[in-house]
């Protein structure tokens, strides 16, 4: 949906007032406790004692976004393992003035304490020496179980990043020995730290919105124009690290790259567009927003899932930038899916479904990334991690519609109620709402990860149970556009406990 300035400032304004009415009182008498907003949202305190000895294993994109936003009072990184010297070096150069300072930049002179390693075993061979207590995992995804399991079966906690493992049995196997060795582990879908969501979740559940019956999430980029395509890196990555790349041949040549998953080379540089290394648009960038979706539904397992994807444009003669010949790419481009959930009466009513759609295609990126959440009441619209705008539906007794702004008001339940009046002044955003400047969550989830590391509390807003349910929509969904089929969803698949999972269920891959 496109609106003007009026109109999104608008929005804004009726978020936070909103927020305002339940919260407003919460900030004000906490704020005086001196502790970060995330503590004081998520429960957790000022650690006490040293920081958590931490390394990084993966320092590419992801990983030195999360090296930037470590919490330093929380966290000491000790080390970082890559099989790329250049992501080594960039790690401590920098590469982007805000997302990706370096360690140079966040640590000052106490970076060259900071240990590196050409990989993740040589590191953990010197686990004992460096005090290491636990480990950040951001290495493409089809090294994700394999590593965490490593790093648990030596006695680290884990923080790794989404997607959890490249199949759901791998989740359940990591799941076990994290419980089997009293060990943490955690999974960084940020929005479960994220202060914007965390507000946005809490009318939900205060009925704010009514009943939800429609999320629509989306995350499109318009990758179509020659040599623009974010994820395809090989062939500037060689030209810019000519070292680089003659080592990672040497170790595709020699066997030794194989040790650490990957068939060749190019597999390492561009994960992102294989199935055997990753997960595709779905596991990507479409389970951060059905994620959000399930936290806003009040975080309840899908009934089904159908959609279709497909290799639209890369690799179509006469159609995209390049050739079939020369793009080798497997991943869709374009994907298209449907997810049911039950709805607040469903186990009385399986008609009751609230339906949430997901797509994503590499052509157009007309409108911004986030999720539109449509209740009876009220819709609410996330933009980009960074604004929520809030829209009251009209009524007999107040209209509604995006020129319309709000109060809040106390409704018959103790929780907010909508009204609002006619305006065609501006808004501005309201001082008790959301900060203009805010945080997508990941210092916030480093943050409690090292808490409970060092209280040993079971209080992960994302552990492996929750970042399973999530992995299992993502590759449902994948299995579902894969055989063009209604994949229903089965409560076994959710239990550690059991063998069962999508990937292995006769029904689904028939």
């Amino acid at each position: 949906m496109q609106l003007t300035p009026e109109q999104q400032a608008t929005g804004k304004h009726n978020f936070g007032q909103a927020v305002g009415v339940e919260r407003r009182e919460f900030l004000k008498s906490t704020a005086a406790a001196g502790a970060g907003l995330g503590a004081l949202y998520f429960g957790y305190n000022k650690l006490k004692g040293k920081p958590v000895r931490t390394a990084f294993i993966g320092t590419g994109d992801e990983g030195n976004v999360l090296i930037s936003e470590h919490p330093v009072d929380y966290m000491e990184i000790v080390a970082i393992a890559d099989l790329r010297p250049a992501n080594i070096e960039r790690t401590f150069k920098g590469s982007h003035p805000v997302a990706r300072k370096g360690l140079i930049k966040v640590l000052g002179p106490d970076h060259t304490k900071v240990q590196r390693f050409s990989n993740h075993r040589d590191l953990l061979a010197k686990k004992d020496e460096l005090g290491l207590e636990a480990v950040v995992i951001a290495v493409p995804l089809n090294q994700h179980a394999p590593v965490a399991i490593e790093c648990m079966e030596a006695g680290l906690h884990v923080l790794c990043e989404k997607l959890m493992a490249k199949t759901v049995t791998a989740c359940k196997e990591m799941i076990r020995l994290a419980e089997k060795k009293d060990l943490k582990l955690a999974v960084g879908h940020q929005r479960h730290y994220s202060v914007l969501y965390a507000n946005a979740a809490y009318l939900t559940e205060q009925g704010v919105l009514g009943d939800i019956k429609f999320i629509r999430a989306q995350w499109h980029r318009n990758n179509s124009f020659p040599k623009s395509d974010a994820w395809q890196k090989w062939d500037a990555f060689a030209k810019a690290h000519p070292e680089d790349k003659k080592l990672l041949i040497d170790m595709e040549k020699d066997g030794s790259l194989r040790e650490f998953g990957y068939d060749n080379a190019r597999k390492l540089v561009d994960w992102r567009l294989y199935n055997e290394t990753g997960g595709g648009l779905m596991a990507e960038l479409g389970s951060h927003q059905l994620d959000a979706a399930s936290i806003f539904l009040g975080k309840v397992h899908p009934v089904a899932v159908q959609g279709y994807g497909g290799k639209n444009f890369f690799g179509i003669e006469g159609v995209g930038p390049k050739s079939a010949q020369e793009d080798t790419r497997d991943i869709d481009d374009q994907i298209f899916v449907t997810f049911e959930f039950p709805g607040k009466q469903y186990e009385q009513n399986n008609r009751d479904i609230s339906v949430v759609t997901y797509s994503s295609m590499n052509t157009n990126r007309w409108e911004p990334y986030g999720e539109a959440v449509f209740g009876s009441r009220a819709t609410l619209v996330m933009k980009t991690e960074k604004e929520a705008l809030l829209y009251k539906e009209a009524s007999k007794a107040s209209p509604g519609g995006i020129e319309q702004r709000i109060w809040a008001i106390e409704g018959t339940n103790g929780g907010a109620a909508l009204d609002s009046y006619e305006t065609s002044a501006p808004a501005t955003a309201s001082k008790s709402g959301p900060a203009e400047t805010v945080s997508r969550g990941y210092k916030e989830e480093m943050e409690h990860f090292c808490y409970c590391v060092r209280t040993g509390r079971n209080e992960l807003r994302c552990d492996g149970r929750v970042a399973m349910a999530d992995a299992i929509m993502a590759l449902t969904a994948n299995l579902a556009m894969k055989h063009k089929k209604r994949i229903e969803f089965k409560d076994s698949w959710f239990d550690p406990a059991s063998d069962d999972a999508p990937e292995t269920d006769v029904q689904v891959n028939s």
